[in-house]
C-alpha cells in the first residue's frame, strides 16, 4: 500500500503516479519534476521557497492556504478546509489541521491537511495538527501523521487518530529533523492499532 510514496525526511513526500505530487517538501536537493506541489501552511519547514523551486516546472500547480498563496512563483490556487479542488485527474480535498491548547497553528490561521485522491487511493497528509475532532469524519486508505510532540501529536495521540480514521496503513511523519526522533516513530507502530510502515528517508 506504501506504492509510490515517498518519505523525504521532516514532514515531506512524494507521491508516484499518474501524476508526481510533493507535499510540504523541504531540505531537498532536488528531485522528479513536480505536477503538483501541496503546501500545508506558512512555517519554514513546510513552506519552503528554495525546495520547491528545485522541483517547479512552468506547468507545476502549487495547492495551498491563503497564507502561502501569494509567496509563489507560477500558478497557485488557495484551497480551504472543506473544499477541493481537481487537477488533472487528482482530486485534493483539504482538511482541518490545528493545534488545541498550544500557541504553534491556531485555528484560525487556515493550516491544511489534505486527502488527495491519485490511483484509486486516497491518502491522508494530516499536516501540522494535534488530535482533532475533525478526523473522525477523515475517509482514507493511507494516513500520514505527525508523531514527535511539542508542535504537532505525539505518538500516542497519533495512534488514538489512527484509530478514528482507521486506515488500511498509517506512516509516521515529522520527527527526525526539527523534533522527535526514529523512537517516536516506533512508539507510534507499538501502539497503533492499524497496521504501521515506517518509510527510510528518500535522499532527494
Amino acid at each position: 500500500m506504501t506504492e509510490g510514496i515517498h518519505w523525504l525526511g521532516h514532514a515531506g513526500f512524494r507521491i508516484d503516479g499518474e501524476k508526481t505530487i510533493y507535499i510540504d517538501p523541504y531540505k531537498i536537493r532536488g528531485g522528479p519534476k513536480a505536477d503538483i506541489v501541496c503546501i500545508s501552511h506558512p512555517h519554514y519547514d513546510h513552506c519552503s521557497l528554495s525546495a520547491i523551486e528545485r522541483i517547479q516546472t512552468e506547468g507545476t500547480v502549487i495547492v495551498t492556504c491563503e497564507a502561502c498563496a501569494g509567496k509563489f512563483k507560477g500558478r497557485a490556487r488557495v484551497l480551504k478546509a472543506g473544499d477541493s479542488v481537481t487537477i488533472e485527474g487528482v482530486t485534493i480535498e483539504g482538511v482541518p489541521a490545528y493545534n488545541i491548547g498550544k500557541p504553534f497553528h491556531p485555528r484560525g490561521e487556515g493550516g491544511l491537511g489534505f486527502v488527495i485522491v491519485t490511483g484509486g487511493r486516497r491518502v491522508y497528509f494530516a499536516g501540522d495538527t494535534d488530535l482533532i475532532p475533525e478526523m473522525a469524519a477523515v475517509k482514507a486508505d493511507v494516513a500520514l501523521l505527525p508523531v514527535s510532540g511539542v508542535y504537532v501529536m505525539s505518538a500516542d495521540e497519533a495512534a488514538e487518530a489512527a484509530g478514528r480514521i482507521r486506515p488500511g496503513l498509517a506512516i509516521p511523519m515529522h520527527y527526525g529533523t526539527i523534533v522527535g526522533s526514529r523512537s517516536d516513530a516506533a512508539r507510534f507502530k507499538e501502539c497503533c492499532p492499524v497496521p504501521v510502515e515506517i518509510l527510510e528517508k528518500e535522499e532527494g
